[in-house]
C-alpha cells in the first residue's frame, strides 16, 4: 500500500509512545516557530510495522466508508421516502422516524457523527506515513470515502426494490456497530505529541482557558487567511460538487433516458463511477507520491508541499470536464446508448482518485502541527458545495437540462484547477507572506505586553517609595 521498502524505515509494532517534535501546536510557540511549513523529524514514523499499518489504513478506509454510504443509499429510496412522508424529501433513529421533520433530524445527527472518521482518518495516516508515502494511504482511504457514494445508491436500490426503504438504516446501524468495535479494539493512537500533555500542572481557570482555545472552532475558519488554503478548498469543492451533481440525479435522468422502471436498474449505473474510484485507487495515490519525489530530486533533496499538486492538474483540469461535457451532453441529446455515459463515469471515478490523494495530502503536508485542522476546514468547505450540489442539482437538471449542468460542472473544475495551479506556483510565497505577517503582529503584541509590564512595575515602585 505505498509503505517503504527500505528496510531501515521498518520498525517494530509496539504501542505507541508520545514523541517529542519540534512542531508547533499551539498559539503560544515562540516566535521563531511562527512558520506555518515545518518538518517532523523522520523517526516518528518508525513506531508501527508496514503490517499494523496496514490495518490501520484498512480500518481508516471501512470507517471513512460510512458517512457517503450514510449519505448516498437512500438516492435510490427517494421516491419511496417521498411517498412515504407524502413530500420529497442517527441510522436506527431515521428507520424509525415516524414523520418527515424527525427524519431530517436524524439525518442530521447522523452527518454529524459520520464525518468525523473524514478528519481523523486523514490525521492518523499523516501520523504514521512520511510525506512521500502519504498520498498512497490516502488514496487507500479516500477508496472507502469515494466509492461509498457510488455502491450506496447501488445497495439502496436493491433494498428498496425488495424490501422497505427503512431497512437501509437498519443495515447503516449495523456497519457503525462495525467500525465501534474496530476502531476500539484496533486503532491505537497515533498523535505524535499528545495536547493534553499541555494542560497538565495548570490551574484550573487557565486550564479552561487552554482547552477552549484548543477546541474553538474559529480555528479552523482562522486558517483560511491563507491564500493557498481557500484555492485547494474551492478545488477540492470543485471535485466534490461534481461528484455529487452526477450521483444524485441518476435515476431522475437515466430512467427516463432509458426506460428503466425499477431502483435496482438505475442502482447498476452508480456502479459505474465506483469501479472507477476503485480502479485509481491503485495507481492515484502513488501517482502524487511518484511526482513529490520527482521534484524533490530536481530540488537536490529539498521537498516543497505544492509539488504534489502538479500530479492532480491534467486531471482535473482536463479529463473530468472532459468527462462530464460528453456525459451531459450525450444524455441530453440521447446519443451514445448506455454505453457511452457509463464510459464517461467510470473514467472521471478514474480521474477523481487522481486528485483526491494530491489535495488532500497537500492539507496534511503544508501545516504539519495542525494539519486535522487544515482537513476539518476543507472538508467544511467542500461539504457546503455538496449539499448546493445536492439540493440544487434536480431543479437545474428540470430547467436547463443536464447538458448545461453539466457545463456548469465542467467550468467549475477547470476553476478548480486553475487555483491549483497558481498554488503550484505561488503557494510558497503566499504562505511566507502570511508568515511574515504574524510574526510583525506576534512581535508588536509582545512588545506592547513587555512595555505595560514596565509601567506597571514602575507604577508599583513610586507606590511603595
Amino acid at each position: 500500500m505505498g509503505s517503504h521498502n527500505d528496510p531501515s524505515h521498518q520498525g517494530p509494532s509496539h504501542a505507541l509512545a508520545a514523541i517529542p517534535s519540534h512542531v508547533s501546536h499551539s498559539h503560544d510557540a515562540p516566535i521563531e516557530h511562527t512558520s506555518s511549513y515545518v518538518e517532523v523529524p523522520d523517526e516518528v514514523y518508525d513506531r508501527l510495522s508496514h503490517s499494523r499499518k496496514l490495518i490501520i489504513v484498512a480500518l481508516l478506509s471501512y470507517c471513512g466508508l460510512l458517512a457517503p454510504v450514510s449519505s448516498t443509499t437512500v438516492l435510490s429510496a427517494v421516491p419511496e421516502v417521498a411517498a412515504t412522508y407524502d413530500t420529497t424529501g442517527c441510522s436506527l433513529g431515521t428507520a424509525l422516524s415516524p414523520n418527515l421533520a424527525t427524519f431530517y433530524v436524524f439525518r442530521i445527527l447522523t452527518a454529524f457523527e459520520g464525518t468525523s472518521f473524514l478528519t481523523i482518518g486523514a490525521s492518523c495516516i499523516g501520523d504514521i506515513y512520511r510525506p512521500t508515502e502519504r498520498a498512497t494511504a490516502m488514496g487507500w482511504f479516500l477508496s472507502g470515502t469515494l466509492i461509498g457514494p457510488a455502491v450506496g445508491p447501488f445497495i439502496g436500490g436493491i433494498i428498496v426494490t425488495y424490501q422497505s426503504w427503512r431497512v437501509i438504516f437498519y443495515l447503516q446501524t449495523a456497519l457503525a456497530g462495525g467500525a465501534f468495535v474496530g476502531a476500539y479494539f484496533l486503532l491505537p493512537e497515533t498523535a505524535h505529541r499528545m495536547k493534553s500533555d499541555d494542560l497538565v500542572g495548570l490551574p484550573l481557570r487557565k486550564k479552561a482557558s487552554v482547552l477552549w482555545e484548543m477546541t474553538n472552532p474559529w480555528r479552523v475558519v482562522k486558517l483560511y487567511r491563507y491564500p493557498n488554503l481557500i484555492v485547494i478548498a474551492l478545488a477540492s469543492s470543485s471535485l466534490v460538487w461534481n461528484m455529487y451533481s452526477l450521483l444524485t440525479p441518476i435515476r431522475y435522468t437515466l430512467n427516463p433516458r432509458f426506460n428503466l422502471v425499477s431502483p435496482i436498474q438505475s442502482g447498476l449505473f452508480y456502479l459505474a463511477p465506483g469501479c472507477g474510484y476503485l480502479a485509481g485507487t491503485f495507481v492515484g495515490g502513488r501517482y502524487a507520491d511518484y511526482t513529490t519525489i520527482l521534484w524533490q530530486k530536481k530540488r537536490n533533496g529539498t521537498r516543497i508541499p505544492e509539488d504534489r499538486l502538479r500530479s492532480s492538474l491534467p486531471f482535473i483540469g482536463i479529463v473530468i470536464p472532459a468527462c462530464m461535457l460528453i456525459y451531459g451532453w450525450s444524455v441530453e441529446k440521447k446519443v451514445g446508448g448506455i454505453p457511452l455515459p457509463v464510459i464517461m463515469m467510470f473514467l472521471q471515478g478514474v480521474a477523481q482518485l487522481f486528485c483526491f490523494p494530491s489535495l488532500n495530502t497537500y492539507c496534511l503536508d503544508v501545516m504539519q502541527g495542525r494539519s486535522a485542522e487544515v482537513i476539518a476546514g476543507n472538508y467544511m468547505i467542500r461539504y457546503i458545495f455538496a449539499a448546493l450540489a445536492s439540493a440544487t442539482v434536480l431543479p437545474a437538471v428540470e430547467a436547463i437540462g443536464v447538458g448545461w449542468f453539466s457545463t456548469i460542472s465542467a467550468v467549475f473544475l477547470i476553476g478548480g484547477s486553475l487555483g491549483t495551479g497558481a498554488a503550484v506556483f505561488w503557494g510558497k510565497s503566499w504562505r511566507e507572506a502570511v508568515d511574515k505577517r504574524r510574526k510583525r503582529k506576534d512581535l508588536k503584541e509582545r512588545s506592547e505586553e513587555a512595555v505595560t509590564k514596565v509601567v506597571a512595575g514602575d507604577e508599583k515602585d513610586k507606590e511603595t517609595v
